[in-house]
């Protein structure tokens, strides 16, 4: 006799909305505040505008709002596919999906006033991190306790990846973000000096490694296969890329910290991780790709596998750049320099958001109960957008930062400096300007992946899906 089952998707459809809602909400700062690059009059003279505020909104925005939620949405869904169960938690699992809004909405009151802890990706006050760390542990709760009661004796690698993600985040987020209140809006950190630095860049780099990565890995395993028709091209190798990686990443964090009072034998020590990370790394990408053999037609026809292979593609790219600006002499030019900023968003918005959108665009027609989305044509016109806007962005980016450096450091025959502050800062407004343009495709795109999202929503009729179950 069968018994049947239903998965729970309410949590999935409300996760994966909100990914929509927010990623347009944080692209739409981060390109109020390129346009301040280039025009300062747009902050108003009103400080909660200001690009100091504003910054770490767009970062927060993007990275946990944005990319948290499609994180919760996908992870939700395998989980339950691959395990055959239903969520485990009851009301814990309502309690992530609005614990991480009211996190959010938070953080989108007070950094503007001002109110930080001034720590990258990390700059939530105390009350608001104690919340974090209680969504947190309620989130691996629901997650492994849903595996715990799974139906059938493997655990899929998707899962080992959003696994890793969950504890290791949960680790870094309580470890930095120890302190001792003064106030209800007001902490110091419970470390000092380079300490404080190393313990903070740890958490920094592992934030990209673990939350930015490993958790999209996850994501990648599951959908691109689904996506393809096809099984992954080598299980046995994303075993090893799962192990490498989670090994690997933890210890690169100091390669952030080159040149600066942290001991040198610990700056060596993260170049080094940081190189023989882009072994398993570009294992990753590799195994992503080629997932695709016998079936590179549907790159033709479907979008959305486009979005999902070109992120792979910019996976590959982020992760050898990354490993080669660890490196200390490439370090000593393109440290402070916007060549960062190109690196970062070839990751952030390459790998990231890429193979996020394309997950939304897999993930929401089956957990609304459509065929597909609303418009393959406006799916098709997110892509060009989106990558055009990207190409545009970090290419600026890094001819901008080469030129940075090679300008900071540029020196005449009696050894002063050959070029001040201003002028270097005068010769990056182009750049800017190509930022601006490239942001603001990125953007559009959104804008009309949201409409797409709107269309398919308003046309659909949510259905719980079941699974028959052996009695």
């Amino acid at each position: 006799m069968a018994t049947e089952t239903t998965y729970n998707d309410v949590v999935v459809r409300q996760f994966t909305v909100m990914t929509v809602v927010w990623g347009v909400v944080g692209m739409a700062v981060g390109v109020l505040i390129a346009a301040q690059m280039l025009w300062p009059a747009l902050n108003f003279e009103t400080p909660w505008l200001t690009f100091g505020r504003l910054r770490p909104l767009h970062t927060n925005a993007v990275i946990f709002a944005f990319g948290g939620s499609i994180l919760f949405a996908s992870s939700y869904y395998v989980v339950q596919r691959t395990c055959q169960t239903r969520l485990f938690g009851g009301p814990l699992v309502g309690f992530t999906f609005w614990g991480w809004q009211l996190v959010i909405l938070l953080a989108a009151i007070t950094l503007p006033l001002g109110i930080t802890t001034s720590k990258e990706y990390a700059e939530l006050e105390w009350p608001i991190d104690i919340l974090i760390a209680l969504v947190w542990v309620s989130y691996a709760v629901v997650f492994f306790g849903t595996i715990f009661k799974r139906k059938v004796k493997h655990i899929y690698v998707a899962n080992w990846f959003y696994g890793a993600f969950i504890i290791t985040v949960a680790m870094l987020h309580i470890v930095n973000s120890a302190a001792v209140p003064v106030s209800l809006t007001k902490s110091y950190s419970a470390y000092s000096g380079a300490i404080d630095a190393m313990i903070q860049w740890w958490y920094g780099h592992n934030a990209v490694g673990f939350f930015l990565t490993a958790g999209f890995l996850g994501m990648m395993y599951y959908f691109v296969p689904k996506q393809a028709g096809r099984p992954v091209y080598s299980y046995r190798l994303s075993v090893v890329h799962f192990w490498s990686l989670i090994a690997l990443y933890i210890w690169a964090g100091p390669h952030h910290l080159h040149y600066t009072a942290l001991p040198d034998w610990t700056q060596s020590l993260g170049m080094i991780f940081s190189l023989v990370l882009l072994a398993p790394s570009w294992g990753g990408m590799i195994n992503g790709i080629m997932t695709l053999s016998g079936a590179w037609h549907k790159l033709r026809t479907d979008p959305i596998l486009r979005f999902m292979i070109v992120s792979l593609s910019f996976y590959g790219m982020s992760t050898f750049e990354g490993p080669m600006m660890s490196i200390k002499t490439v370090n000593a030019l393109s440290h402070y320099t916007d060549w960062t900023i190109g690196h970062v968003h070839s990751g952030a918005l390459g790998w990231v958001a890429l193979v996020s959108i394309g997950t939304v665009y897999a993930l929401l027609p089956r957990v609304f109960g459509r065929e597909g989305m609303y418009s393959s044509k406006l799916i098709e016109t997110h892509f060009w957008l989106s990558t055009i806007g990207i190409v545009l962005y970090i290419v600026a980016m890094w001819i901008a930062g080469i030129m940075q450096g090679l300008m900071w450091r540029a020196l005449n025959e009696d050894g002063t400096l050959t070029y001040s502050f201003v002028q270097s800062l005068e010769a990056m407004y182009p750049f800017y300007a190509v930022r601006l343009l490239g942001g603001a495709l990125f953007l559009l795109g959104m804008f009309i992946m949201a409409y797409n999202v709107w269309k398919t929503v308003a046309g659909s009729k949510p259905t719980e899906v079941a699974v028959p179950q052996a009695a």
